[in-house]
C-alpha cells in the first residue's frame, strides 16, 4: 500500500507581484521540498497578479515538478483568470471553483488487486478476451 502525502492548501495574499511574491514563495519554499508536495493555492483573496506574481506561481510548480509533486489553482477570480489566460498560464495550472474540490482531485484512483498467477494480459487489464498462448 502506497502512503499518500497530505495535500497542502496556502492562501495566497491579495496581491501577488514583484513586492509581495517573493515573501510568498519565501513562505511556500519549505513545504515544497518535502517529497512529492501536494499543494493548493487558495486565490480566493487574490485581487491582482502582474507578470511577477505569475512567475512565483511558475517557480513553486517548477520546484514541486522537480519532487513529483503538484500545485493547483483554486478560487481563482475572473479578473485574474483572465490574466493567467492572456499569459497563457492557464494551460500550465489546473483550476478548480473551489478548495475542496481541488484538494479531491488529488485523490488517487483506486488500485485494482492482480492476481499473480494470471498473465499481466488477462482480465484485470481489461483483456479477458485475450486467450493465453499453451
Amino acid at each position: 500500500m502506497r502512503e499518500r502525502n497530505p495535500v497542502v492548501v496556502m492562501e495566497v495574499p491579495v496581491i501577488l507581484d514583484a513586492v509581495e511574491g517573493p515573501a510568498f514563495f519565501n513562505e511556500v519554499s519549505p513545504l515544497l521540498e518535502n517529497d512529492r508536495p501536494n499543494m493548493v493555492f487558495d486565490c480566493s483573496q487574490l485581487r491582482h497578479v502582474d507578470s511577477a506574481g505569475i512567475e512565483i506561481l511558475l517557480q513553486c510548480m517548477e520546484e514541486a515538478m522537480k519532487r513529483d509533486g503538484d500545485v493547483k489553482l483554486a478560487a481563482v477570480s475572473p479578473a485574474c483568470e483572465v490574466i493567467l489566460e492572456l499569459m497563457r498560464v492557464d494551460r500550465v495550472f489546473e483550476m478548480f471553483a473551489t478548495t475542496q474540490e481541488a484538494v479531491r482531485s488529488f485523490s488517487a484512483p483506486a488500485v485494482v488487486e492482480i492476481s499473480a498467477t494470471l498473465p499481466w494480459y488477462a482480465g484485470g487489464y481489461g483483456l479477458a478476451d485475450v486467450k493465453v498462448a499453451s
